[in-house]
């Protein structure tokens, strides 16, 4: 797409072509560690090829989970530091993420009891029957909780039989005997978690943390790492001390371009789908219903920012292949639906988006999927452009311990500098998490004393959908003066949309409706919807009617795509008058 002139976070790249450290890859590990390096007072750039946590990032099950089933992977170390970083991050991030009831319904009570030790020593299937018995759940959960008891912050678990079990779940299959029931956490907004870290490392850095999405890693010489400017087609090289790889499945791929040839990653691929089934969404009781199919995968159901989220899959793949959510993975959520909820009807009508990832595991040979470690490694090697620069590749990593993992890459950096950290991250809270007010007194005292002249209701909606960072947005909505809602959206407003395509790196049309907002993950993004949020856009970044018209094209072809979504490209007449009223 023709662009006169490059971005300014482009061109302060540009402009100092040099750094302590460039990171190369911008999903949650990656910008959670250059915000680490930036509270070090590192010299860091962080590059990502696409927007900011739309890979691997983008495609998570949304939980900040200790990952009880590890257990059973012999992976204790990664369940009590998961388990530990769930804990944190309900306090450090309290705005976004929040406890997640669990529950397990269990359908006897001694199966998998002579097949889990076979499991456990080789990493495959055993025996005939997957699906776990009571006496190996509880097991299993004593266990856990025991890896919770310093600091832990959630209930321990506990156990009903099929009486009291029915009395909770009245539409779960009559045949439980029992339900286990625990507490995970849920990330509502993963996207807008991880612009919170970016932020976050930006103020840290005071002006030597730098960054930009749309930037991609094409080559290496002499002279540093080749980029290239997706946008304007520039290109240009950065000098580093250290490279470091966090662009997760692709890190072989990364590797490659730039010259060095490796080998580390062998990722699975996880769909999920999005249903709009309010019998479902009330059958869940306000939790999540976390199972064991049949085949050995992981089966999650619920309820998510009013919906219900379906998964996963646990499929080989190839990174080098885009990811989509099948036909034939839907009809299996279909079934795993059945299989615990036996007479809520659902069909593919209810489906209001659908999205895939690959997961960034490590290469695993003939290890079965679901048994495939979900830990982390560092491998260190040297770029390929001079032969001597230290290379970090990052192996692994997951949400729930994006904050562990950043210290332990930082850890490793800061030594290659010989340099010593000098800020911890264990308490220190993230983007509009500081202050957030988790009572009810509390949230009426903070929108009494942060309104800035708009109504309760609106402060409200807005410290929900932002946390304490809410101040930022209502000051530049009072300086508008201008918030009025959107015609289509009535939930937010143009003053909103603009200080979000303003401030929040964004590129393309799809960065607003998949990241900057949850409006297509809800099933919002009606074609009302999309016209007039392109009309923002493009009026916000000063868009040509070509480029306009280049970006729908795009959008509509991502979203049918990767998502399901159905829309029309063509600009109707109507769409410019319709915003020109809204204003």
């Amino acid at each position: 797409m023709a662009n006169t002139g490059l971005r300014s976070d482009v061109q302060a790249i540009i402009d100092r072509p040099s750094a302590q450290v460039l990171v190369i890859g911008g999903g949650i590990n990656g910008v959670g560690t250059f915000r680490d390096l930036a509270l070090q007072g590192v010299d860091v750039i962080l590059i990502e090829r696409s927007d900011y946590v739309s890979g691997a990032s983008a495609a998570s099950s949304h939980m900040i989970h200790g990952g009880v089933r590890y257990l059973e992977n012999g992976e204790f170390r990664l369940v009590r530091e998961s388990v530990q970083e769930r804990n944190r991050l309900l306090r450090l991030a309290p705005h976004y993420v929040k406890p997640l009831p669990t529950t397990i319904p269990i359908f006897s009570t001694f199966s998998g009891i002579l097949s889990a030790p076979l499991r456990l020593l080789t990493h495959k299937p055993g025996g005939k029957t997957k699906e776990r018995g009571a006496l190996l759940i509880k097991l299993g959960l004593t266990g856990y909780d025991s890896f919770s008891r310093d600091g832990g912050t959630v209930p321990r678990h506990e156990f009903k039989g099929h009486k009291k079990s029915m009395q909770k779940f009245p539409k779960l299959r009559d045949t439980v005997k029992y339900t286990a029931r625990y507490y995970d956490a849920a990330v509502e907004n993963p996207e807008r978690l991880a612009l919170d870290i970016v932020a976050d490392g930006v103020v840290a850095g005071k002006g030597k943390a730098r960054h930009t999405n749309y930037v991609e890693a094409i080559g290496s010489s002499p002279e540093g790492v080749v980029l290239r400017d997706t946008v304007s087609g520039t290109e240009f090289t950065v000098k580093a001390d250290v490279v470091v790889n966090t662009s997760g499945p692709w890190t072989d791929l990364t590797n490659a371009s730039l010259g060095k040839v490796t080998s580390f990653m062998g990722g699975t691929k996880g769909s999920h789908i999005v249903l709009d089934n309010q019998e479902l969404f009330d059958a869940c009781a306000g939790g999540e219903m976390f199972f064991e199919n049949n085949d050995g995968r992981i089966v999650l159901i619920y309820p998510l920012n009013g919906r219900v989220l379906v998964g996963t899959t646990d499929i080989d793949a190839d990174p080098s292949e885009p990811a989509v959510c099948t036909e034939e993975e839907v009809d299996y959520f279909f079934e795993l639906v059945s299989h615990v909820f036996p007479t809520i009807a659902i069909d593919r009508s209810q489906i209001v988006f659908r999205y895939s990832g690959i997961r960034p595991l490590p290469k695993h040979d003939d290890t079965a999927p679901g048994f495939v470690s979900r830990d982390y490694r560092i491998e260190q090697t040297v770029f390929a452009g001079d032969k001597k620069t230290p290379m970090l590749s990052l192996v692994g990593g997951k949400w729930t311990t994006w904050r562990a993992l950043a210290e332990h890459l930082t850890n490793e950096t800061l030594a290659l500098l010989k340099l010593t950290r000098s800020v911890s991250t264990e308490n220190l809270q993230i983007g509009g998490g500081v202050d957030f007010p988790t009572t009810d007194s509390g949230v009426k005292a903070w929108v009494a004393k942060n309104s800035g002249g708009l109504t309760p209701a609106r402060t409200t909606q807005l410290l929900k959908r932002y946390g304490t960072k809410a101040t930022e947005l209502i000051a530049a909505i009072g300086a508008s003066s201008d918030d009025k809602p959107l015609v289509s959206l009535p939930e937010y407003s143009t003053a909103e949309l603009d200080y979000l395509i303003g401030s929040e790196y964004v590129v393309h049309l799809t960065d607003v409706v998949l990241r900057r907002t949850i409006v297509a993950f809800v099933g919002g993004l009606t074609q009302p919807v999309f016209d007039e949020l392109s009309e923002i856009v493009a009026s916000k970044l000063g868009w040509s009617a070509e480029q306009s018209a280049a970006e729908r094209t795009l959008a509509v072809e991502n979203l049918s795509f990767f998502h399901g979504l159905i829309l029309e490209a063509a600009v109707p007449s109507a769409a410019a008058e319709t915003v020109a009223a809204a204003k």
